[in-house]
């Protein structure tokens, strides 16, 4: 087999990758599609106009130039606060084709996260966004630490004039396809984040599995992520899947919102659209007056968290398609449980992807039957190397070739995996494991509730109850008579010891930037 080339036997499932000796990830997503005709297609589109598959390669190579005439070495990192833009792919992708190691951050965080995550990774270079300096620029004048080069994306003194300068040809510096490639940190919804370490393969296995196993993926779809790039699941939605097949992604670097989603995905036609719960409930809750045109849409995919049932169903009424859910996380790249066109299940996050195995484990370490509920371990071709300067927290996840997800899951008589909640977001009522997912799924049932997230607390005996955190939909009023409501509407359907002790309604929730409700900071 030619240096940086992959096969793929898809006459089995799942389909058996096998990749070249020599191998680096930006030949075959960025390079191929010149050697098979796409240079005049459409790679990536927005309100910044269109980049075609030949300017995307020139563009990659002329910023993978840039960045070594800085002086990097091979396996430098190079941080990147970068919004949704062309300028994302060049650098993430030139990084990768020059031998160095891109590590996108959430674009959300404050000065003490950046100043954290730049000590931490030792980087060589950080390129940020103008729009994020006020940040950025504190995190770098406060460290301990300062990278040897700081750069913005555009402007005089910027990634953008370096390319202007720079050769327009770049050969792939060697590489294999177990070595490090990329990092992201994790999303941290139990604490501090941790840079997790992907290898070139972990790209095209979740393509090969997810978007064109479970999505059919082609070169005629249009991708449009809410999720942005920085982080697993946008990284793949609006980046390497449609990369990988030749389609089209559409950016934006707005917040997401529903009026945002709906005029990107009318204006675009967008085929695949990629949301996460919340936006989803937002987004049903402005078709009760505005119904938008969604007609474009061949699929709709949902993760970051689980999917609540209700608003599935509501969905597919509004719309008449169904929300593919899944779950994915930043260390196995992707989803890798997931529902499917032809076989969903409102409730429940699918079957295992093909090409991945799953195992529920008890308390005591032994796999669990049919039925019961206790930690998701899962083993695939895309799960990250190791957490950097972590072995500790390396040994207690990554054994062999599983991984402790950290959620807790049981697997439904049917074969379909059920979310219950993040194992250290499990409580025990009354000497009972009780999953706060599966209550806050029936209080998002009643028509005056938004969001809800669900705690342990202690009572007045130290005996543990749940109590739930609501933001009320739009007409709605937070009070004692609903609290009374919900409260009765929750006693159809649950078991006694499950029913919410104290309600409160709050504006907003703890999340991380994938949507994960970050329920250890409502526990105080």
């Amino acid at each position: 087999m030619a240096n940086n080339q992959i096969s793929v036997d898809d006459s089995q499932i799942p389909a058996n990758i096998a990749f070249s000796k020599s191998f680096n990830v930006a030949v075959p997503l960025i390079d191929r599609h010149l050697d098979e005709g796409r240079g005049d297609k459409i790679a990536i589109q927005g309100d910044f106009g269109t980049v075609s598959y030949a300017q995307l390669a020139e563009n990659v190579n002329r910023c993978g130039n840039a960045l070594a005439s800085l002086g990097l070495a091979g396996g430098d990192r190079v941080l990147m606060m970068v919004k949704d833009c062309p300028e994302f792919f060049y650098i993430f992708w030139s990084a990768i084709k020059a031998g160095f190691v891109p590590v996108p951050l959430n674009t959300l965080l404050r000065a003490n996260d950046y100043q954290f995550m730049i000590e931490d990774s030792g980087c060589a270079a950080v390129i940020y966004s103008p729009e994020y300096a006020g940040e950025v620029e504190p995190a770098l004048a406060s460290g301990n630490r300062k990278p040897d080069h700081v750069l913005l994306t555009e402007g005089a003194d910027s990634i953008s004039a370096l390319m202007a300068d720079a050769s327009g040809n770049l050969e792939a510096a060697p590489a294999r396809a177990d070595d490090d490639c990329f990092w992201l940190y994790s999303s941290g919804s139990t604490g501090r984040p941790k840079g997790t370490v992907h290898a070139h393969k972990d790209i095209p296995v979740t393509c090969i599995h997810y978007a064109v196993g479970v999505l059919d993926m082609t070169e005629d779809d249009i991708c449009f992520s809410a999720a942005k790039l920085f982080f697993a699941y946008g990284l793949g939605n609006a980046m390497t899947f449609p990369l990988w097949v030749g389609a089209t992604a559409v950016l934006s670097a707005l917040p997401p919102s529903p009026a945002m989603t709906f005029e990107v995905i009318e204006k675009n036609k967008a085929t695949l659209y990629f949301g996460v719960p919340t936006l989803y409930a937002a987004q049903l809750q402005v078709m009760e007056s505005n119904m938008p045109d969604l007609s474009s849409v061949r699929a709709c995919v949902s993760a970051g968290e689980a999917l609540p049932g209700d608003i599935l169903r509501r969905w597919k009424d509004k719309t008449g398609g169904a929300i593919l859910d899944g779950i994915g996380s930043t260390e196995i790249l992707h989803i890798f449980i997931s529902n499917a066109a032809d076989d969903v299940k409102p409730g429940a996050s699918g079957r295992i992807v093909p090409g991945y195995d799953a195992k529920i484990i008890g308390e005591d370490d032994a796999v669990l039957s049919q039925g019961e509920s206790g930690a998701l371990w899962i083993k695939g071709g895309s799960i990250a190397k190791y957490y950097w300067n972590n072995p500790e927290k390396t040994a207690a996840t990554m054994q062999g070739d599983w991984i402790n997800t950290g959620d807790t899951y049981y697997q439904d008589e049917d074969g379909y995996f059920v979310y219950c909640g993040r194992n250290d977001d499990m409580m025990k009522v009354g000497g009972i494991w009780c999953s706060p997912f599966e209550i806050e799924a029936k209080l998002i049932e009643h028509p005056a509730v938004l969001e809800a997230a669900v705690v342990a607390r202690a009572d007045d005996d130290e005996l543990i109850k749940p109590e739930a955190f609501i933001i009320v939909a739009d007409g709605a009023t937070g009070d004692d008579a609903l609290a009374g409501e919900l409260l009765e509407h929750c006693k159809d359907g649950l078991a006694r010891y499950k029913y919410p002790r104290w309600f409160n309604f709050v504006d907003e929730l703890p999340k991380t930037a994938t949507g994960k409700i970050q329920r250890f900071r409502l526990r105080g």
